[in-house]
């Protein structure tokens, strides 16, 4: 018999392939937590038999959501749910809080620091201000699902930075309070990443060994009238955290 919910999945979502559809349903229970971290999934006969399909379009469900990295297989024993791994796509621009919120994940921000620091060089060249100029740093360690994921040290021109100081920056976004609340439009970010080792101080706030692999990330953002508003140095924890990229040819 096929699962009612399944059938309404099918019923809106016409185009997608039935294998598509499984993926999906699956998926959605997942990240809801219905299946919880290493729980066993449906074996192939039990989803055969709760989506009619036949064996071949279970297997391409199983394999798309093990390529996307929530599950895992065990031979002979079937797919379990791997530890969850939050992403982001860097096809737009988007805060942490708004792309975790797009995937259902909850999260949450430690503000380690908010203080008043002189342009080094590098920065200072790229927010177009004078070395030495009065900035504003922001330090805030990033949870996802209950986990930390990274350490976002943000640099904005003083006059900004001041404003901020008086927002929720425990559960907001900067750039949602920067276009919403201070009516300034973003346009695009220019990106860097590399990764390194996890230094004394990385590693006490990112709870990870000395010598650990980050992902860092450089993110200069500007407003759509060509503004350099925002620079930050973003170091992600490398078992907690992925980026995707689609690049499109021509």
């Amino acid at each position: 018999m096929t699962d009612p919910d399944f059938s309404r999945v099918r019923q809106h979502q016409k185009p997608l392939p039935l294998y598509a559809q499984i993926k999906t349903t699956l998926r959605e229970q997942i990240l809801d937590g219905s299946y919880g971290e290493h729980a066993r999934l449906p074996s192939e006969n039990e989803l055969m038999t709760e989506f009619g399909v036949s064996r071949i379009t279970v297997r391409q469900a199983l394999s798309d959501l093990q390529s996307e990295q929530l599950i895992f297989k065990v031979p002979g024993k079937g797919a379990f749910v791997a530890r969850p791994q939050p992403f982001q796509q860097q096809a737009r621009l988007q805060g942490f809080a708004e792309a975790m919120s797009n995937l259902g994940v909850a999260t949450h921000n430690r503000l380690v620091s908010l203080r008043k620091v002189a342009a080094d060089a590098t920065v200072a060249e790229r927010l177009q201000v004078a070395e030495g100029s009065p900035l504003i740093e922001i330090r805030r360690v990033r949870h996802a699902g209950g986990k930390i994921v990274s350490l976002d040290v943000t640099y904005v021109r003083r006059a900004l930075g001041e404003r901020l100081a008086r927002e929720d920056l425990a559960s907001r976004d900067i750039f949602l309070i920067i276009e919403n609340d201070y009516a300034t439009p973003l346009g695009h970010a220019d990106l860097t990443i590399n990764a390194i080792a996890a230094d004394a101080p990385l590693a006490t706030l990112l709870d990870v060994p000395v010598g650990a692999p980050l992902l860092r990330m450089e993110r200069l953002t500007w407003t759509r009238d060509g503004q350099p508003i925002d620079f930050e140095y973003l170091y992600y924890r490398g078992d907690s955290f992925r980026y995707q990229v689609r690049a499109e040819r021509g």
